[in-house]
């Protein structure tokens, strides 16, 4: 593979070209050239390359079902606000989903649960103010 940037070749990094071939199809249905390093071994090198398919399909979900891309605003302070939102919204919904999908797959206790231990929430602690507490010997 030649490049014409100016820099000799043996100077630039090694390409590897990664095919997609599905098992079974007469052609290949994708491919693509990464610099990622000659130590790494290719189950990690292609398991790298898969991570960019699910950071897009998390980023398109972003845009069509949460609205990251709606912010018109002109400042930084507004824009981080609307991106800090919309990835909290974004975490809850991912935790929700797993939480129901691993939920399916557990039996049903046949006692229940052992009693929280420490705090609970209906007996409130009677603790000192925070300066009262700091200055204590």
């Amino acid at each position: 593979m030649t490049i014409d940037d100016g820099i000799p070749v043996e100077e630039h990094e090694p390409l590897w070209l990664l095919i997609e071939w599905p098992f079974g199809e007469s052609d290949p249905s994708k491919f693509a050239v990464t610099t990622l390093g000659t130590k790494m071994p290719k189950k990690q090198i292609v398991r790298q390359y898969k991570e960019r398919y699910r950071t897009e399909q998390a980023y398109e979900e972003m845009k069509g079902e949460l609205g990251l891309d709606h912010f018109e605003g002109r400042r930084f302070r507004g824009s981080h606000h609307h991106v800090s939102v919309v990835l909290c919204c974004y975490a809850f919904i991912v935790a929700e989903r797993d939480r129901s999908f691993f939920s399916l797959g557990r039996r049903r206790r046949s006692r229940p649960p052992a009693p929280l231990r420490g705090l609970s929430v209906t007996s409130p602690t009677r603790s000192r103010p925070f300066a009262a507490r700091s200055l204590a010997p």
